[in-house]
């Protein structure tokens, strides 16, 4: 099983959205659309598990809470600022939500 985090975003919310149009227009079935979100949630997955090389890091002002539950972490920080060898980014409000991406990645790999 993958993380479905990355339904959420710009590119899985028109993905789903795409789906959702093909199935009612009787394009493809649910169980075949099915399917595609969770091919979706696997190769976005690997991809940032395996194909994304740089680094960033992030110093935040204040950590105003933080939650570990079924495995995730979430951290909710404010006054972030990133830094990437020479360029620089300050947030106001910053959420992050980390999983066990090995896990996942083990698991994947077990069953291929």
């Amino acid at each position: 099983m993958s993380y479905q985090l990355y339904r959420n975003t710009t590119l899985g919310n028109t993905l789903q959205e795409s789906i959702d149009e093909m199935i009612q227009y009787g394009q493809i079935t649910p169980a075949l659309g099915m399917k595609i979100l969770l091919q979706f949630d696997k190769a976005v997955n690997n991809s940032l598990a395996n194909r994304v090389k740089s680094k960033i890091t992030f110093k935040a002002g204040k950590m105003d809470t933080y939650r570990f539950c079924d495995n995730v972490w979430t951290f909710m920080l404010s006054d972030v600022e990133f830094k990437e060898t020479q360029e620089m980014a300050k947030v106001e409000k910053l959420k992050i939500v980390a999983c066990d991406g090995k896990s996942v990645t083990e698991e994947n790999s077990k069953k291929n």
